[in-house]
């Protein structure tokens, strides 16, 4: 099984195609694997220490806008994102902050895992925030699913 991640149009099947409007930001990234939705949740979840630093960073840089940093609680999540909904194939979690509302998918069907994130800003300041994160947005998911694919 190769690790090539691969730019993919959301899965259909999918959830979040209830959530896209226009303006909304989405992209999704998929590649083989053949690992249920929640252990792949849990391995892009973990991420490596680059990106923990960048999620740092990004803490330090966010806080005087009293953005959140850990996720609000919850009884079940992936990483530091309340899981919003499960079934066997797609896992969704994600929070709504004051900048912008977010969602990531979690989908695994015919032997791939799909990995798509939804960001729907509420004002400028969630849009310059979506801006300014998007390469390491995407640096950070094509790496989650090299690391699932070499999972399994």
């Amino acid at each position: 099984m190769t690790n090539r991640v691969h730019k993919i149009d959301l899965p259909t099947e999918s959830a979040l195609h209830a959530r896209c409007r226009t303006g909304d930001f989405l992209d999704c990234y998929s590649v083989a694997s053949n690992i249920p939705p929640r252990q792949a949740s849990d391995i892009i979840t973990d991420f490596p220490s680059w990106a923990r630093f960048l999620l740092v960073i990004r803490g330090i840089v966010t806080a005087p806008f009293g953005l959140d940093n850990d996720g609000p609680e919850a009884d079940d999540k992936a990483g530091i994102f309340p899981i919003e909904s499960e079934t066997a194939q797609e896992v969704i979690a994600g929070f709504n902050d004051k900048h912008l509302n977010f969602r990531v998918s979690v989908l695994s069907k015919d032997g791939r895992v799909s990995l798509a994130t939804w960001v729907s800003p509420h004002n400028w300041g969630g849009k310059l925030y979506l801006t300014a994160i998007l390469p390491f947005h995407i640096l950070i998911a094509r790496n989650a699913l090299r690391r699932v694919s070499r999972a399994g």
